[in-house]
This record gives structure tokens, C-alpha cells and sequence, in this order.
């Protein structure tokens, strides 16, 4: 009988590559079809995945916080990946990296170019903008980097509050946020590879628990940061907390202190988008965090985050994720429901 051919997730370890992450992510997918069999009946099942860690020359080396790390070989001698992940790096939010990883980012290219998912935990999504990889799509990364992410690339949407994205064509880019959300990332690869079965498996062998909140409490803290123009810093961090009124660009101007047309104009000088659609993302980003999580019902999403009218509302969701509420609730909820 032919051996099965496991898929090969690729763990690539830049030299500012965490240890923590890049280990842990080892172990989950070596995990799977492996550990919950010799927990439930006494006997370990076959690795259902192959990780291997990559570099650029294959070299161990010290990562940041001098912890050592071997990597399994280098890009060139890496067999064809069906996925490759991105540990967080330990670098600074509004440190340079134009020129920096040339070697990877071009492997980065190839592999997307030959089929294979491409996922990044925390401040590993910097690598793939600087590929190029996410140009007009949707993004995440640690909560602390996210401003300087898209100030740097102005072209990428950059959800602060969200824990984890999938963006690009059949959704093959996957990031995860900051902190823990690389577990996040682990299940959603394993069921995306395996099947959702074995990330639950997972997800009950090591107790880890879905990061519905997103990243929305800890995006909070900086959100005074995404701008340089301070009045607009502080009703940006207003509007995070009351998107949900009745007249929120109304409530701004008065905050602000400045004329309606002042404010529009330095509101969008400063965020790239003017204050109502500005407004619209913050409410359809907690609309789309309820479908997901709750089964509460459109109409009352539609109120609960400030819309009168729940026609207006899904009209305006269409318009902006390319799927009806229910059509989202349908894909997304499902991978909810398989990590509880």
C-alpha cells in the first residue's frame, strides 16, 4: 500500500523569527493525527502534516531573544510547500526593512505564485507587504504595529480589531494578530489542510480558546497613535467606542471643535477616508465579529451597530464585502462553531 503524502508546511525563520511561535507552530501541526489518539486510546496516531523549518541558508543561528534555532534546511533545498507560515519577528513597528529580506520575499512570491497558503502570525504579515502580497486586500497583524503597517502601505486595509484574516484569491494569504493569535492560525491551517475534526481535536487536546474578541480592546490603546494630527487621533478613539450613535460624524465635529468642512478635510487627510466611511468600517467590522460569533438575528446586528434601516444595511455590506450577511454568517460561522 503507497504511503500517504503529508503537506508540507513550511516554517520559515527570518533571524529576528521568534522561537516561542515558530516552535509552538512546529508542534501543533506535528500534533495533528498524532496526540489525540494517545490521549483518547492509548496509542499515537501518524503525523497527519510534515512542518519543516526553513531559512535563507539553512544555518542555526541566535534568534532575538537567544533562544537557538536549527533550521531543517535552507529555501532552495525546502521540498514544495502546501503552506508556509511566518512566525512574529522581533523588530521595532517603524523599523526599515526595504532591502532586508530580499532572499525570502522572493521564495515568499514563488510559493504563492505555485499554489501554496501563505500565513503569518503577528508581525510576520510585515514580510508580506513587503512582497507585495497584499496590495488592495484586507490585513491584520499585532496590535502595536497595525498604524505603521498602514501608514507604510497605504494600499493594504489594515483591520486593527480583527484577530484573524484571510484575503486574496481562494483566501490563500491568512495573518493572525498579536500575542496568541498564532493559535488562531494554527487550527484555521490544520482544517483548511486536514479537516476541521482534527482542529478541534487540537483545540481540546491543548484547551485553546478562539480569540473572539479580536484585537479590538488592545487596538484601542494605540488608536491615538494612528494619526499625527491629535484632534483627529482623539475622535478616531471616540468613534471606536460610539460608532453605534445616532449621528457619530455630527458627534465629531462637535468634539473636534473645528467648522464641518475643516474637520472632513483634515479627517481625511490624516486616515484616507473621509469620517462617514470612516464611521461604515468600524460598524461593519463589529457587524461582521457578530455574525461570526452569535446567532443574532441581521436586522438586530443591523441596529446594534447603529443602523436604523436593516435594508440600508445589508446593501451597504454587499457593497463592501462582496457577500450578503448571510452568505458571511454561512463561511465564517462555520469555522467559529469548529473551534469551540
Amino acid at each position: 500500500m503507497a504511503a500517504t503524502i503529508k503537506p508540507v508546511v513550511a516554517l520559515l525563520a527570518p533571524p529576528e523569527a521568534t522561537a516561542s511561535t515558530l516552535y509552538g507552530l512546529f508542534d501543533l501541526f506535528s500534533s495533528a493525527g498524532r496526540d489525540w489518539n494517545a490521549v483518547m486510546h492509548g496509542r499515537p496516531g501518524e503525523s497527519r502534516l510534515a512542518p519543516v523549518i526553513v531559512s535563507r541558508d539553512g544555518r542555526g543561528f541566535r534568534a532575538g531573544n537567544g533562544a537557538w534555532i536549527e533550521p531543517d534546511a535552507a529555501l532552495s533545498e525546502c521540498p514544495r510547500p502546501q503552506a508556509v507560515c511566518i512566525p512574529d519577528l522581533m523588530v521595532a513597528p517603524d523599523e526599515p526593512l526595504s532591502g532586508r529580506y530580499l532572499t525570502e520575499l522572493a521564495w515568499l512570491r514563488h510559493c504563492h505564485s505555485q499554489g501554496a497558503l501563505l500565513a503569518a502570525a503577528c508581525t510576520g504579515a510585515l514580510l508580506l507587504a513587503e512582497a507585495n502580497l497584499l496590495t488592495n486586500r484586507d490585513a491584520t497583524t499585532h496590535w502595536a504595529y497595525c498604524d505603521a503597517l498602514a501608514k507604510r502601505h497605504p494600499e493594504i486595509r489594515v483591520h486593527a480589531n480583527r484577530a484573524l484574516v484571510a484575503t486574496g484569491d481562494g483566501e490563500r494569504i491568512i495573518m493572525a494578530g498579536g500575542g496568541t493569535s498564532w493559535l488562531d492560525l494554527a487550527l484555521f491551517l490544520v482544517a483548511r489542510l486536514l479537516d476541521t475534526e482534527e482542529a478541534m481535536h487540537l483545540a481540546r487536546l491543548y484547551l485553546i480558546d478562539w480569540h473572539r474578541e479580536g484585537q479590538q480592546p488592545f487596538a484601542a490603546l494605540t488608536a491615538s497613535r494612528q494619526v499625527e494630527d491629535a484632534v483627529i487621533g482623539k475622535c478616531q478613539i471616540w468613534a471606536a467606542q460610539h460608532y453605534d450613535t445616532h449621528a457619530p460624524v455630527a458627534e465629531m465635529i462637535q468634539l473636534s471643535g473645528l467648522t464641518e468642512r475643516s474637520f472632513k478635510r483634515r479627517f481625511k487627510s490624516a486616515t484616507g477616508m473621509t469620517p462617514i466611511e470612516y464611521v461604515h468600517t468600524l460598524r461593519l467590522e463589529e457587524a461582521k465579529l457578530l455574525l461570526e460569533t452569535t446567532d443574532t438575528p441581521i436586522e438586530a446586528i443591523a441596529g446594534d451597530v447603529g443602523y436604523e434601516d436593516p435594508s440600508f444595511f445589508r446593501q451597504l455590506f454587499m457593497r463592501r464585502v462582496a457577500l450578503t450577511p448571510g452568505q458571511y454568517r454561512r463561511r465564517f460561522r462555520t469555522m467559529r462553531l469548529a473551534m469551540q
